[in-house]
């Protein structure tokens, strides 16, 4: 299909213009909201435009930032070509950009990280200012205007309504069968306002297949015809399978104990290799008729959904490796029948995760000895990438999985530590802690319980007696026998990473390498 085919509204073709042309139209200082979820469906000629506008300012000695809003994390046509050129004042909600993590552990950035279900409203109550421009990529436009979305949905619905001018890019090498799969929801209202939202079930629709947009704000409609960042996973490892076993094998008994229903409950699943070895282990295993509401679609549930184990699968976002998707587009009359994007409002958000009674499976950095899980920092201070999603479902699912290897730099590193360095869920959301050690089911258990169960089942062997013996003397001696913490020690082992490069003490460390 031709970019004349994707633009059949008269108005609009009257404002096409290269990128740079788009890209000149915004202005220093604005907020600009840009489309894009986890390297999905984001604008990838205006960014790079952009770029080269502002390195071009900067060289004759002109500042030129932008603040930069997105759904979640983008690709490096935008998140990186912005940063390398310093062009990012204030980035959020979510990033993974390695450029922007650097400027913003630096300083040089500001990042504020957010509840992704937490965006749109804070936009619509004005918490974050004024929303200048939006530059939304898209997969057609509908001779009334209407926009057939692309590849994710993300906050494009607000960006749209909310900013004071529109650049839209028009990509060409977005599927036209798209078209269809999304279900846009219009009833959002603010306080005191609300109504409920009306979503029972994963493959409900309870909006339009369409975004919309008030035409007289579009001042730019911008040809593409670039991909999206499709990454390749790596094959999932012996830790991520046996992680992968410790969940399926969990979630068997419970259905044995008539806790679950047979074919379990949604699905709600992270993004990276450890997810992907879990949804290859429950496509392998003995459930049928699964279900999916979720953020992000990738390689895992789309095998699901062709096997069969998965029934449908409802998601704000598409984030699949080249051989994904090329299947995906050769197959999307099939998929289009079981798989709806939603904005992230609806899919992040709490109250139908709640109803829905969600099975949440996300990734951590460490968690402490009483279930509080860091899933943003790295000792403590430097962001990762951030919270993304996975407060928004495990603090009301209806299982809440925290997942990671025991260890980390070959050893230097354990996951499971005294007291965590930075605390994103607490011990009341965190359920369920799995490494390749082992599960540790935390319901209903004191912290001095929890305590006991994740030194046995959760941490390496390596780290195990440090740990039971940090323990063991903070009951002794610690001012509370509730949470008991040795003060002076409990971020002891992050101090000692940072001074030594090794959590382990120097004797441990020399005993491993066979050195005493």
């Amino acid at each position: 299909m031709s970019f004349a085919d994707r633009v059949q509204n008269p108005a609009l073709r009257t404002k096409i213009m290269s990128a740079d042309e788009a890209a000149a139209l915004i202005p220093a200082g604005a907020n600009v909201g840009m489309s894009g979820f986890t390297g999905a469906g984001y604008p990838k000629a205006v960014p790079q435009a952009l770029a080269r506008r502002i390195e071009s300012l900067h060289a004759a000695g002109e500042e030129f930032r932008i603040g930069l809003w997105t759904g979640a994390s983008t690709a490096p046509e935008l998140d990186g070509a912005l940063a390398k050129v310093h062009g990012i004042e204030m980035r959020l909600p979510y990033q993974s950009d390695p450029t922007c993590r650097r400027q913003i552990n630096a300083g040089e950035m500001q990042y504020t990280d957010m509840h992704l279900s937490n965006v749109a409203q804070f936009v619509w109550f004005g918490f974050l200012g004024k929303l200048s421009v939006a530059v939304v990529e898209v997969a057609g436009i509908l001779p009334d205007g209407r926009l057939i979305p692309s590849s994710s949905v993300g906050n494009n619905k607000t960006w749209l309504d909310q900013a004071d001018q529109i650049i839209l890019e028009v990509n060409t090498l977005q599927n036209p069968g798209l078209e269809g799969m999304h279900d846009i929801y219009y009833g959002t209202r603010l306080p005191p306002h609300r109504q409920p939202i009306p979503l029972t079930g994963p493959g409900d629709r309870i909006g339009e297949p369409y975004l919309t947009c008030d035409l007289d704000k579009v001042i730019a409609v911008v040809p593409t015809s670039q991909p999206d960042r499709n990454s390749a996973f790596a094959a999932p490892d012996e830790n991520s399978q046996r992680i992968a076993s410790h969940i399926i094998e969990f979630l068997q008994q419970e259905v044995k104990l008539g806790r679950l229903p047979a074919e379990l409950l949604p699905l709600q699943s992270g993004v990276g290799n450890i997810a992907n070895a879990v949804l290859a282990g429950l496509n392998d295993g003995p459930f049928k008729d699964l279900t999916a509401y979720t953020e992000v679609l990738q390689d895992g549930m789309l095998d699901m959904l062709r096997s069969g184990t998965l029934a449908m699968a409802s998601a704000t976002a598409l984030s699949f490796s080249p051989v994904a998707l090329a299947d995906f587009n050769e197959n999307i009359d099939f998929y289009r029948e079981r798989i709806v994007l939603r904005p992230q409002e609806i899919s992040n958000h709490p109250e139908v995760v709640r109803r829905l009674g969600v099975i949440a499976m996300n990734a951590m950095i460490e968690a402490d000895l009483y279930g509080n899980v860091n899933s943003t920092h790295i000792m403590g201070s430097s962001i990762m990438n951030g919270i993304g999603g996975s407060g928004d479902f495990a603090r009301n699912a209806y299982l809440s999985f925290f997942m990671t290897p025991s260890v980390a730099k070959d050893g230097a590193i354990s996951c499971i530590v005294p007291m965590a360095s930075h605390v994103d869920h607490t011990e009341h959301d965190v359920e369920i802690i799995v490494t390749e050690q082992g599960l540790a089911d935390l319901r209903g258990l004191s912290p001095t319980q929890r305590a006991r169960l994740i030194i046995e089942k959760c941490a390496h062997p390596d780290f195990r007696p440090a740990l039971l013996d940090y323990f063991e003397r903070s009951l002794k001696t610690a001012a509370g026998k509730h949470t008991p913490h040795l003060l002076d020690e409990a971020l002891s082992w992050h101090s000692r990473y940072l001074k030594t490069g090794d959590m382990r003490p120097v004797a441990a460390v020399q005993e491993a390498l066979h050195l005493v």
